[in-house]
């Protein structure tokens, strides 16, 4: 996972919290776990999918009425992705980034989210983060990124607006003590 330093100069990713789906010689990808999607709800957005009946809400699971839709970064933002458990797969779509976590960008997975049938925990998000080749490597080295290890519970159990604290505390960091100037001894 990426931790965005405190001094991060680009309002798309202060404060963000992003799990690498990939990263290859070809680049990285990454979804942001803590900003949620202004005036869009999951139930809202089943609906404009024709996934849901407008009045189809109030059958939806009750832990899918309070699914949070996410901006998972500033590329293809109509573009929906989904990190779920691997409780979930669907052949050909799903993809498994490691034993606890999957990607599935179908829509074939929000219908059975919405039936009940879906994966016990998920995060959907619009869009995702990009980098060219050697993009992230340099932004690390420039000093506008702290790694941790990937946990599922801060993908899925933790609260959208705990996620970044969480993340810095995972670390063992103490915000007030970091510098946002990078240097080489």
């Amino acid at each position: 996972m990426l931790v965005a330093m405190p001094g991060m100069q680009d309002d798309r990713f202060q404060r963000t919290v992003i799990y690498i789906c990939a990263h290859s010689a070809e680049g990285a990808m990454g979804i942001v776990l803590n900003r949620p999607a202004p005036d869009v709800s999951f139930s809202e957005l089943l609906v404009q999918l024709d996934i849901l009946p407008a009045a189809g809400e109030i059958r939806l699971p009750v832990h899918t009425q309070r699914m949070k839709v996410l901006i998972g970064g500033p590329v293809e933002t109509s573009r929906g992705f989904v990190l779920h458990t691997p409780d979930f797969f669907l052949d050909h779509s799903t993809l498994a980034i490691d034993e606890d976590v999957c990607l599935t960008a179908t829509v074939d997975i929000l219908r059975a989210i919405a039936k009940g049938e879906g994966p016990t925990s998920a995060v959907l998000a619009l869009g995702y983060a990009g980098w060219s080749p050697g993009q992230l490597e340099s932004e690390i080295q420039a000093n506008g990124w702290l790694n941790c290890p990937a946990d599922p519970g801060l993908i899925f159990e933790a609260s959208l607006e705990h996620r970044y604290d969480l993340a810095i505390r995972k670390i063992g960091i103490d915000l007030g003590m970091l510098s946002s100037e990078a240097g080489h001894a």
